[in-house]
């Protein structure tokens, strides 16, 4: 059996719940996790889009990113209607109230940010971002 430390999967799942947990103990107080405040800010800065084009822009299963995107449709943050002539086809849309929301989480998102990389460095946390996108060549 390998030693874990050769296991690069489990030490980036690992990691990545060890930094969601800093985000989502900061973005609670506006009521949003991290992979929900992620999603309106790349719906913020695209506008619009499919939920294929959304499940491939965030790197997430469909499946997933249905449970992710419900409670913001209930809580009126996202809308989500027909897109074009195929009625199965679901376009997604930021809310004025997502926008709102996205706007008070950023300071809690910056907080989260200031909190990571001063226990990691800010230099490193530079170094391990470039790393990561270079995994998916995709921001």
């Amino acid at each position: 059996m390998e030693e874990p430390f050769d296991d690069d999967c489990f030490a980036i799942r690992q990691a990545a719940r060890y930094v969601s947990q800093i985000y989502d103990r900061h973005l609670a107080s506006v009521g949003l996790t991290i992979t929900q405040f992620s999603l309106l800010g790349r719906l913020k800065r695209t506008g619009p889009m499919t939920m294929k084009q959304l499940a491939e822009a965030m790197r997430m299963q469909r499946t997933t990113l249905v449970r992710t995107i419900q409670p913001l449709r209930r809580s009126g943050l996202l809308l989500s209607e027909a897109h074009g002539p195929d009625a199965r086809a679901l376009s997604v849309t930021l809310t004025p109230e997502g926008e709102a929301r996205l706007e008070a989480g950023r300071k809690h998102w910056h907080a989260a940010q200031a909190e990571f990389e001063h226990s990691f460095g800010g230099q490193r946390a530079q170094a391990l971002r470039g790393e990561l996108f270079a995994i998916t060549g995709h921001l």
